[in-house]
């Protein structure tokens, strides 16, 4: 499999595959990057099928954890719109993976754009909640968070302005056919969330049994690949 290495609006990127008439762009969660696990696996599976596959950078990520600058959603939207238009080039058909974070912030930029699919594994639907249930770890209530601006934690950082902006861009949209996977025993993204999702806007959604919200145990990544088969 050929792996090409590009630079979109300055942003490390790859392109797995050939060209073609297909291109999947591929968004990597938190603590991640663009050749994580999750990311090879797609990519070996949806070459086969003649896709070919765009995997970057988040700010902080990958070749990028140099950066200073906090990652926020808006910017990530910025970023994902750069890469839409260099797939667009590309190819006359763009679906989209997001894992984790990366399919919150499909779900921010892509609500609106010509997408033919997507694969969601172990998706953030509703970042909101997952916030909050960090400020209640923390035991932090909003008005002293506003007063913080940023709570240091064992699990991830909490940043207010973040926090601001996720509430007021809920997702309300989103129209494309779309496939979920989730781990049985994730407690980072809950069913309730997830299942309400699904059901909102008519996703099929799976769910692996012992699973949990990281796939990346031998079990997890093959269940992974056996269902992107049957849906790619």
């Amino acid at each position: 499999m050929n792996l090409t290495k590009v630079r979109i609006d300055t942003i490390p990127a790859i392109l797995w595959g050939d060209a073609g008439d297909k291109i999947i762009i591929a968004a990597h969660g938190s603590h991640s990057s663009k050749i994580d696990d999750c990311m090879w696996v797609l990519a070996e599976e949806a070459v086969k099928k003649g896709y070919q596959v765009l995997t970057f950078d988040f700010p902080q990520h990958g070749e990028r954890v140099y950066e200073t600058e906090r990652l926020m959603p808006n910017e990530c939207v910025r970023e994902l719109e750069a890469m839409y238009s260099y797939a667009k080039n590309c190819a006359k058909s763009v679906s989209v993976f997001g894992c984790s974070m990366g399919a919150y912030f499909q779900l921010l930029a892509y609500a609106d754009f010509a997408i033919d699919r997507a694969w969601f594994l172990s998706p953030v639907t509703d970042m909101e909640r997952i916030i909050r249930n960090l400020m209640a770890y923390c035991h932090v209530s909003e008005e002293e968070f506003r007063e913080r601006v940023t709570v240091e934690n064992d699990i991830e950082t909490l940043y207010y302005p973040y926090y601001t902006y996720v509430k007021s861009h809920p997702i309300t949209k989103w129209g494309h056919e779309t496939y979920i996977l989730r781990g049985e025993q994730d407690t980072l993204c809950e069913y309730e969330a997830v299942r309400q999702f699904a059901d909102t806007f008519q996703c099929e959604l799976t769910q692996q049994k012992e699973g949990e919200h990281w796939f990346h145990t031998t079990a997890q990544l093959e269940f992974f690949r056996a269902w992107l088969r049957e849906r790619l």
